[in-house]
């Protein structure tokens, strides 16, 4: 497996925690008394998430010099 294999599975299992964070956030959102301290946790992960994903996908763009 190549470098720009790993980093295209990487990706791939990056969003999917992603996506999952979502849903847990949403549906703790919809609980009659939402746990507002796990609901913050949960985004401040997504964003790193959001930030590693960002980094993977532009090692895997090649630069283009305009």
């Amino acid at each position: 497996m190549n470098e720009q294999e790993k980093l295209q599975e990487l990706l791939t299992q990056l969003k999917a925690e992603h996506r999952d964070l979502d849903d847990a956030v949403n549906a703790l959102s919809q609980r009659a008394l939402p746990d507002m301290i796990q609901i913050q946790r949960l985004k401040k992960r997504k964003l790193l998430l959001r930030d590693e994903i960002l980094r993977v996908e532009s090692k895997l763009l090649p630069d283009i010099i305009a």
